[in-house]
């Protein structure tokens, strides 16, 4: 008789090495005004009063800039609806040369239609009305001709948008549209060059500015179409959510951009990014709903936020 035998024992090897994981590294937290330390504006992050905290890894501030502020625009208890939808309730903000203004806020609560309305492209759609008053150095921007404005309150927008031309046409396209007579490619040949070394791109495409603008990469897509607003000379540049599109180094690029060019004109750029309005930023409105909840300095905003809704909103409780 043939006994039953108990199947054999799978012995497994414990001698196989085992990889530690890397330890986990925090990153440091700045304590503000309304916690339990100083804020110096440059640290890693931010605690508020209710204990909640907003990362700004590695931001850094830029310095204040080197000319003094000049008032530009003026918004004043402006409310914009399209048709019986309230989109933008009673603003009043200043923008000022100098200075970068952010404008922040979940998606949906207004500012890109704000934005919209410093150059009158809200009023591009039949539904929208616009009540209150915005100036531009102290004229009612609705006394003056629409292109005339927008040659002076010029947009860059969130995708990439070159003219299917070559680079040195995509900015003289704007220098031909205001000439008078038709000017020669090489008297506009100095303006050309003066835009795109003001968007920071002249040295990567002056040996051949006859490249095909849409061969660019997408972040020198995006400072073409800075250069080609800058060619108008404006006083104002609206940006609307610029580096979206873009990856980490090209942002970091147009960043840079921003705070030199707001030295030359007043910046108001729309950003779903907070550490970039924190690092670019020198004030700063939230809006949420139409409204205008908080406008203060980047500092103060991200540091020490005088409303309950703005410090939810930055310590990332909802967006």
């Amino acid at each position: 008789m043939e006994l039953n035998r108990p199947p054999a024992v799978r012995r497994l090897s414990t001698a196989s090495p085992v990889t530690a994981r890397p330890p986990r590294t925090e990153a440091p937290t700045l304590v503000n005004g309304n916690g339990n330390g100083n804020g110096n504006g440059n640290g890693a992050g931010t605690v508020n009063g209710a204990g909640q905290t907003s990362s700004f890894v590695g931001a850094r501030r830029p310095d204040r800039a080197s000319v003094p502020t000049i008032d530009r625009m003026a918004v004043e208890q402006v409310s914009i609806a399209y048709g019986s939808k309230l989109a933008v309730k009673e603003v009043s903000l200043p923008i000022r040369q100098g200075e970068v203004l952010a404008l922040i806020g979940p998606s949906g609560c207004g500012k890109t239609t704000l934005l919209r309305s410093l150059n009158r492209l809200t009023e591009l759609t039949k539904t929208a009305s616009l009540t209150g008053q915005i100036t531009l150095d102290g004229t009612d921007i609705t006394t003056l001709e629409p292109t005339a404005l927008r040659r002076r309150v010029t947009m860059v927008f969130q995708q990439p948008n070159p003219f299917p031309m070559s680079v040195f046409d995509n900015v003289a396209y704007v220098l031909r549209d205001q000439a008078k007579r038709r000017p020669r490619r090489e008297s506009l040949r100095p303006e050309v060059e003066t835009a795109l070394a003001r968007a920071g791109l002249l040295d990567e495409v002056a040996d051949n500015l006859d490249h095909p603008a849409l061969r660019l990469s997408g972040g020198q897509q995006q400072r073409l179409c800075i250069a080609r607003a800058l060619a108008a000379q404006p006083e104002v540049l609206l940006l609307d959510e610029p580096c979206s599109a873009l990856d980490p180094r090209s942002t970091a690029v147009i960043e840079d951009l921003v705070v030199k060019l707001r030295e030359q004109v007043a910046v108001v750029i729309v950003t779903h990014n907070l550490q970039q309005a924190y690092r670019i930023a020198d004030h700063v409105g939230f809006m949420y709903l139409g409204e205008l909840v908080e406008y203060a300095s980047a500092t103060a905003l991200f540091g020490s936020p005088r409303q309950q809704r703005t410090k939810d909103y930055v310590s990332g409780a909802f967006g």
